[in-house]
């Protein structure tokens, strides 16, 4: 197949690639930069140019492939709101473009927000309003009633790897910056977790098997204390761990202090037992303590 990329040359998109080129589908990658159309390049990646606010850019591009894997988003914090209507709108026009093909449509969306307590939040639980890329899901989900063969893929807050610039990177720099590593209240909330060769394994899976309307869990681990997490940072950096207060969290952890303390255990069993798929990537403590934190 043809498959159209956003996000190739990203974080997870560019362990992807290696996966859809290897199973012997071509892949058009989207590049707003120099940088990242020579990045896609290098990989074998047919390249496409413009960015997420090129809407007939997109529609275009997706009408020329066989199927869209919509993996990038504007991380642009100070003004959210805007990057999930540039998200949505995205979503519009990929929609537009597949309708009545039968062709798959995959995106990604996150898993922060499901869970809670002793809840552990599965497949079956829906976005709720106010989740990261919500609203664009939903209207991904809905289009398996107009002919595409959507599905969205929610991953862990931290897909780790050497390499990983995301939240463990953030939380390290904190305990750097601070002399101390850090974890809101007992610590004891979840955050679940996967590998990234895990996660791209998982993409590829769902794009070539997943049926219509599909709601896939990327997360290896169910799910870490937090105070896990730091306490293994700890050892790697010496420094010692000390729980901060949640009226301190974003001072010290910066942005991702608005959701360390949140809990989010979340099953894969339904994603493992409808695709197959068998996580085997090395687990998150393996990663901090490989060192590829510090």
């Amino acid at each position: 197949m043809r498959v159209f990329m956003t996000g190739a040359s990203g974080w997870i998109g560019s362990a992807v690639v290696p996966e859809l080129l290897a199973a012997g589908h071509s892949v058009v990658g989207l590049a707003r930069s120099d940088e990242s159309a020579k990045a896609l390049e290098t990989a074998g990646v047919e390249v496409r140019r413009g960015d997420l606010e090129d809407v007939e850019v997109l529609r275009a591009a997706a009408e020329d492939s066989d199927g869209v894997i919509h993996l990038a988003f504007l991380h642009d914090f100070s003004n959210y709101t805007h990057s999930i209507e540039v998200d949505e709108r995205a979503v519009g026009a990929f929609g537009a473009a597949l309708a009545g093909t039968g062709k798959p449509l995959l995106i990604a969306g996150g898993l922060l927000g499901l869970g809670g307590g002793d809840r552990v939040a599965t497949e079956r639980d829906m976005h709720a309003v106010g989740m990261p890329r919500a609203t664009a899901a939903a209207a991904t989900l809905a289009l398996a009633n107009n002919g595409v063969r959507s599905m969205v893929v929610r991953f862990a807050p931290t897909v780790h790897g050497e390499g990983d610039e995301g939240f463990i990177k953030i939380l390290a720099d904190a305990a750097r910056q601070h002399g101390v590593s850090g974890y809101v209240g007992d610590g004891t909330n979840h955050w679940p977790a996967v590998h990234r060769s895990d996660a791209a394994h998982l993409v590829a899976l769902a794009f070539e098997h997943a049926p219509a309307g599909s709601v896939l869990h990327g997360c290896a681990e169910e799910g870490i204390e937090t105070r896990v997490i730091a306490e293994a940072i700890g050892r790697q950096l010496g420094v010692p761990t000390a729980s901060i207060d949640a009226d301190r969290a974003i001072e010290h952890f910066g942005f991702v202090g608005r959701v360390m303390g949140m809990d989010a255990r979340t099953s894969n069993t339904l994603t493992r037992e409808l695709l197959g798929w068998d996580p085997s990537g090395p687990t998150l403590i393996d990663d901090i303590d490989a060192g590829n934190y510090t």
